[in-house]
């Protein structure tokens, strides 16, 4: 497995209605770093990565 830039990770087991990786991707997509939400299920998180990013 190649490394990847991981942008931000979050818990996979929020509160219900929350959805903080899918906003950090569009507040970087927002600023001009266009991100995209992975599921690292090994590790039981969501990660924002570079969109684009392959695994």
């Amino acid at each position: 497995m190649s490394a990847r830039e991981i942008l931000a990770d979050f818990p996979a087991g929020g509160p219900r209605g929350s959805w903080p990786a899918e906003e950090r991707a569009a507040q970087l997509t927002a600023s001009g770093t266009p991100a995209t939400v992975r599921m690292d299920l090994p590790n039981d998180r969501f990660i924002v990565v570079p969109a684009g990013e392959q695994r």
